[in-house]
């Protein structure tokens, strides 16, 4: 099968609770469907898609012939009732990822190009073995950041009702809202429940911060990218631009809590700190694989760390693995979110939407990062109250020496530059 690279977009396996959002699904584009389908029509339109493209030959062991056969005995009066069924008939694969949208959930799922959303700012996916709803990372200074939602966080309840059973397709139609009104979330964090009244509002991203640190190892260039979105390359490009020409003798490159994004954003990312070398690979159900590469265009070949974290997904994986098997960086933090999967994802009739996971991506090396994630390098821990006051309270720590990952960071760069400095003199 090919994907169209221009088209592919991938992100962080869930959706981001946003007026228009989707950050964690790759998206395969086609055209709006030219006619007007029946309800069974539409019925078995989706299960030819599952059955063309499905990453899995098998259906995860499902008879997805004799699923069509029940489907399509069944009558059906009106939009709705096909909708349930297929709704019924995709969760036979027991993959959240591949799921149905009706209209209004697939209008809130498109992905945003202009950077403002509205909504609390969080991205969310579902366990695949518990089905519980969890927080892939909350977006930098969004409501739900400032009010101390924060990774892995497991959603109990949104204003009261239970998410046991619950979609992310229910789940953000009931997250999202009017600007400024409330949502409340009950949350299970490390065995405890806590409870976020938060106020939704418009939120206008920008993916890219940098700055020049004067650190123990010299003039470090910091930039942290919160997220993968369709201004982020060009964003990026500027600001490795500016600290080079403030001479910096290194970088930090800060992934913590990036949930991902669009895949066309990460290998752009890539290209500028990589003159060569495989980025990653994409592999679909027949085994063939398509390759993107680094283009010979590196901004830079100085030193480089990137601080990783739990909430740091999907496109954030991709740049990672792309550095860390190219040997180009050094991954400093902890294990990574763990998401290796592509969603195609397909308009249909009446403004519906199907998104069917199509593929798996491999780092460079070959390894298959899905449910496990990239291991750092250098472990750096944090305790949760560590994070807390780091990323909450006391924001202004945040990449300091008062920082243990981005310490570390700081600690690597100035080894580094010791040994170079040695070799220079050696030669």
């Amino acid at each position: 099968m090919v994907i169209t690279k221009s088209r592919l977009v991938l992100g962080a396996t869930a959706v981001t609770l946003s007026t228009i959002a989707v950050t964690g699904l790759g998206i395969h584009s086609r055209g709006q469907a030219l006619f007007k389908a029946s309800p069974k029509e539409l019925v078995d339109e989706v299960w030819q898609i599952v059955y063309r493209q499905y990453v899995d030959g098998t259906f995860n062991q499902v008879d997805w012939q004799a699923v069509r056969k029940e489907y399509l005995s069944k009558s059906y009066s009106n939009q709705e009732e096909a909708y349930k069924s297929i709704r019924e008939m995709l969760k036979r694969l027991e993959d959240p990822y591949t799921r149905f949208m009706d209209p209004e959930e697939f209008k809130n799922m498109q992905v945003d190009t202009s950077g403002e959303l509205t909504g609390v700012g969080i991205t969310i996916s579902q366990d695949e073995k518990t089905k519980q709803l969890i927080v892939i990372a909350p977006i930098e200074d969004t409501p739900a950041f400032k009010q101390g939602i924060l990774a892995k966080d497991i959603i109990l309840e949104i204003d009261g009702k239970s998410t046991k059973g619950m979609d992310t397709n229910e789940a953000v139609s009931l997250i999202r809202g009017e600007v400024g009104t409330k949502v409340k979330l009950t949350i299970l964090r490390d065995g405890q429940k806590r409870v976020f009244n938060i106020t939704r509002a418009r939120i206008e991203i920008h993916p890219v911060k940098f700055s020049k640190k004067q650190t123990p190892a010299g003039n470090l260039g910091y930039i942290r990218l919160n997220q993968f979105s369709a201004n982020a390359g060009k964003e990026m490009r500027a600001a490795i631009r500016k600290l080079e020409a403030e001479k910096v003798s290194g970088y930090v490159l800060d992934l913590r809590g990036n949930p991902g994004g669009l895949l066309f954003s990460s290998i752009e990312i890539a290209r500028m700190w990589l003159d060569k070398g495989t980025i990653v690979s994409t592999i679909d159900r027949q085994g063939e694989q398509e390759r993107e590469m680094a283009n010979g265009r590196a901004l830079t070949d100085k030193p480089l760390v990137v601080l990783v974290d739990k909430g740091s997904a999907s496109a954030s994986e991709i740049l990672s693995g792309a550095l860390q098997d190219n040997k180009r960086a050094t991954i400093v933090g902890t294990q990574t979110f763990g998401k290796g999967l592509v969603q195609s994802v397909r308009p249909l009739e009446g403004g519906s939407g199907l998104a069917v996971t199509i593929a798996k991506y491999h780092t460079p090396s070959g390894k298959d990062i899905n449910k496990h994630g990239i291991d750092p390098d250098v472990v750096v821990n944090l305790t949760e109250g560590q994070r807390e006051e780091l990323w909450l309270k006391e924001r202004d720590k945040l990449a300091t020496l008062e920082d243990p990952q981005f310490a570390k960071a700081v600690e690597i760069l100035g080894r580094q530059a010791t040994d170079n400095s040695k070799n220079t003199g050696n030669n």
